[in-house]
């Protein structure tokens, strides 16, 4: 075997894995037409639903829940009295804000205090009427009730 018998056997084999790729087998490549448009359409579609469900999980708003147990002190002033917010009920003596509602402290049991958001007269809890601007502030705790009932809602039919 000459030179350029090896070489040549070298270029044809060359020639036949670049056919491979140059030339391919058009049916086989229609035959896998349906796997390339699962992959190319399909695979895209679900990737991004997924990471769409994903983002949105990640940044969708939570609700922030605060829980508050018992009273919580005042601040103090620059002139080193308390000061209290208005419309929460307050004891003077103690330096305490309590929740909307509260009547008597738990310390004390004195009777608590609010200041009218509206005029700023200052008058005891008990009263749930402003007597200088006439401002009601009552709050009514209401217990939210959640049940689920089978079937349809009484009371209607279903649009037909």
């Amino acid at each position: 075997m000459s030179i350029t018998d090896a070489l040549n056997d070298i270029w044809n084999t060359i020639l036949d894995i670049t056919s491979l790729f140059v030339l391919p087998d058009w049916g086989a490549v229609i035959g896998l037409l349906p796997i390339l448009i699962f992959l190319g359409v399909v695979g895209p579609l679900i990737t991004f639903t997924a990471l769409g469900i994903f983002l949105y999980q990640v940044r969708k708003p939570r609700t922030k829940v605060v829980t508050v147990e018992g009273p919580r002190v005042a601040e103090i002033g620059a002139d080193g009295q308390p000061r209290f917010p208005v419309g929460l009920p307050h004891c003077r003596r103690d330096a305490l804000i309590y929740e909307s509602g509260t009547l008597r402290c738990d310390r004390c049991r004195d009777d608590l205090a609010v200041v009218c958001p509206m005029c700023g007269l200052g008058r005891s809890a008990l009263v749930d009427t402003c007597t200088d601007c006439g401002l009601v502030l009552k709050v009514k705790p209401q217990a939210v009730v959640v049940r689920s009932t089978p079937g349809a809602k009484p009371g209607g039919a279903a649009v037909a």
